[in-house]
């Protein structure tokens, strides 16, 4: 496929998953992106991404593309091939499931302003939603084309992970050949986009595409909680966690990623994902999927005293973020280590160049680093900075690896 067959592709939700495929896929289609927020249409029309990452600043101001912003979905949606849905589905703990209310009513939206585009949903869903949306869009219109395509993108890497898949997956929530040739078409445009030439392109059912979405960030969520767990054990027993780990990653079959200890897995995907991963289990037997729910809260407890076995007055917290060159810190795990911390009485200050407010949850924010430090008896840093090797000696970190 070539840029003399270039399509109208609507990305509904400017966030990392959106707006990293969208300008991507802008150099070879016509891409419109549409969100709530008017400030972020602004900043895309200007060649700015509204998440902090430059490599999609760089794709947003290449010559190549062709990408326009609105706030007016049916505007967006007229005439488009494929309408891809990427808004948030925040994991509601009351009712034990994803939150798909933005994923429904843009779907729904869709159907009515163009009957014939091809619906894809990138958001995060629980197995089975592909397929019973699509029997209500049918419902409404008899010609609806819905699909589920899972993204698989590390925060901090969007752009990189959308040029470099480690696979692509298409899902149809039925067998039947107009989905069957929307799917493989779909797939086209995203093989179109990537810098690897033999990714594995795979077409399924959507049903088992949103197991494998749930499934893959719950065996990355089980190795992180491994080797945390690993790291209490070093750490209870005065033993080096590095040289154990170091030594059990040598074997190839184990290998040396996604090894270093950190305060638990957090972030936009592991916690949601591996609470709704745990709810489809309802009624079907498992040990291990609920031990990786429960080990991320353990661990944090256990960061929690390790801290408070220091006897803080103040306990000052470095970054909320979850990742460095990243400005997200929803659902960091550092979070939860605050939470305890501040349970026991202790005060709390935290350094966040990325907040405007000046208190966080109740506990004052300081812009000025040197103040923060003098502030602070005890630093807490999920990963380590050279911004705090002159007080070395009172950061609690886990981070034995120095990675971001």
């Amino acid at each position: 496929m070539t840029t003399a067959s270039r399509r109208k592709v609507a990305v509904i939700g400017a966030g990392y998953v959106g707006l990293s495929l969208a300008a991507v896929m802008a150099q070879f289609q016509d891409v419109w992106v549409v969100d709530i927020d008017q400030g972020r249409i602004d900043k895309i029309l200007g060649g700015v991404s509204p998440i902090e990452d430059p490599d999609i600043n760089n794709y947003l101001n290449s010559p190549k593309k062709q990408i326009s912003a609105t706030l007016d979905l049916k505007e967006a949606v007229k005439d488009a091939a494929f309408v891809v849905i990427a808004t948030p589905t925040n994991y509601d703990e009351e009712k034990s499931f994803f939150d798909t209310s933005s994923v429904d009513a843009v779907a729904l939206s869709v159907s009515e302003y163009e009957p014939n585009a091809t619906i894809v949903i990138k958001s995060t869903v629980p197995v089975g939603y592909t397929a019973n949306l699509f029997q209500q869009l049918r419902g409404v219109n008899p010609a609806a084309k819905l699909l589920f395509s899972p993204e698989f993108l590390r925060e901090g890497s969007a752009v990189y992970d959308t040029l470099h898949p480690s696979r692509i997956i298409v899902g149809a929530p039925e067998q039947n050949d107009e989905l069957a040739k929307s799917a493989k078409l779909f797939a086209e445009l995203l093989k179109e986009c990537s810098h690897d030439d033999g990714v594995n392109a795979l077409v399924m059912s959507s049903t088992e595409a949103e197991a494998v979405k749930l499934f893959a960030n719950t065996y990355l969520a089980m190795r992180i909680a491994f080797f945390n767990e690993l790291d209490s054990y070093a750490e209870s027993r005065n033993l080096g966690t590095k040289n154990i780990i170091s030594g059990v990653c040598l074997d190839p079959r184990i290998g040396s990623h996604y090894n270093n200890p950190s305060f638990g897995y957090g972030g936009y995907c592991l916690p949601k994902d591996t609470k709704q991963l745990l709810a489809n289990y309802l009624d079907v037997p498992n040990n291990l999927i609920a031990a990786i729910v429960d080990s991320n809260r353990t661990r944090k407890d256990f960061i929690a005293e390790q801290v408070l076995a220091k006897n803080p007055k103040t306990v000052g917290i470095y970054r909320l973020v979850m990742k460095q060159g990243s400005d997200n810190f929803r659902s960091s795990s550092i979070q939860g280590i605050m939470k305890r911390i501040k349970a026991k009485g202790i005060r709390v200050v935290v350094y966040e160049p990325n907040l405007k407010e000046d208190d966080f949850f109740n506990s004052r924010v300081i812009r000025d680093f040197e103040e923060f430090k003098n502030a602070s008896d005890i630093i807490v840093a999920n990963r380590m900075h050279e911004n705090l090797v002159d007080v070395a000696d009172k950061v609690y970190t886990r981070d034995l690896f120095n990675e971001s």
